[in-house]
């Protein structure tokens, strides 16, 4: 199986960590899938969905599902969101990351979820050339706890590290835009002046810490001098992704992601 997808070939996996994860030692449980809810990730990866060559724009976007840290949602948060975003040109990698909240589990968001997020944008920018991606234009976009996870990226971030032997670590792991989606942990949200430009989206219907609070993370961006732009639909609720049978104003969002993406000039040839 090649380790490239396109939008119409199966999804082919990358392993962050070919060794081995740090922090997973030992963990040899096999990955579970049940009714599209991943559990079990002891072995991070990417799967790589790649637009044609014709539609590619230079822009990509490492995809992170949410699922309360407990399971990835993988289809409506990370699969049909890189089928799309491939299909309009932009380079999509859904991550699988490590679960802080599983039963048993002994990984922590801050050590190991956010780890793993952060080698995600090294990986693709090592590899940026063969992908057809510019280096300054990939970011990230997360859905709930994915979306706590993308925030928490564009917070703790680094330019690599020059001098290492593993030439992935030599890549910096800071997202050049952030889009969160019905983020977890919105009051945990603190933008500085340094903070990558943001897309914020939501649901009217969702618990009032995100479709209230999401208010407030826009209005501290704005205060932070970060370029940012906030979408509240009236109609939905939490978890709304992207669904082939939702037909809902909210399934208008991926448009309007495209549109600012365009907007910031990162969809150019």
């Amino acid at each position: 199986m090649p380790l490239l997808a396109r939008a119409e070939e199966p999804a082919a996996t990358v392993l962050l960590w070919p060794a081995g994860a740090p922090g997973s030692e030992g963990k040899t449980a096999p990955e579970k899938n049940e009714n599209n809810r991943v559990s079990s990730v002891h072995k991070p990866s990417l799967t790589v969905y790649l637009p044609s060559r014709e539609k590619a724009s230079g822009a990509g976007v490492i995809v992170i599902p949410g699922g309360g840290h407990r399971y990835l949602a993988i289809d409506h948060e990370g699969y049909a969101v890189a089928r799309w975003s491939s299909e309009h040109g932009i380079a999509a990698f859904v991550l699988k990351y490590r679960l802080a909240r599983e039963e048993g589990s002994s990984y922590t968001i801050e050590e190991h979820a956010l780890r793993d997020t952060q080698r995600a944008l090294r990986l693709v920018r090592s590899r940026a050339a063969e992908w057809g991606i510019g280096p300054a234009r990939l970011g990230v976009i997360g859905f709930s706890a994915g979306g706590e996870l993308a925030a928490l990226v564009s917070l703790r971030n680094d330019g690599g590290a020059a001098g290492a032997d593993d030439p992935i670590e030599r890549q910096s792991s800071r997202p050049a835009f952030q889009a969160l989606i019905y983020p977890g942990n919105s009051q945990g949200i603190v933008p500085t002046p340094d903070s990558p430009p943001v897309f914020l989206a939501c649901g009217y219907k969702d618990r009032p810490d995100i479709s209230e609070g999401l208010a407030s993370v826009y209005l501290a961006f704005k205060k932070a001098g970060v370029p940012a732009e906030l979408h509240i639909y009236a109609g939905a609720g939490h978890g709304f992704g992207l669904r082939e049978t939702d037909h809902s104003p909210a399934a208008g969002w991926p448009a309007r992601f495209q549109e600012w993406l365009a907007d910031r000039g990162l969809l150019g040839k």
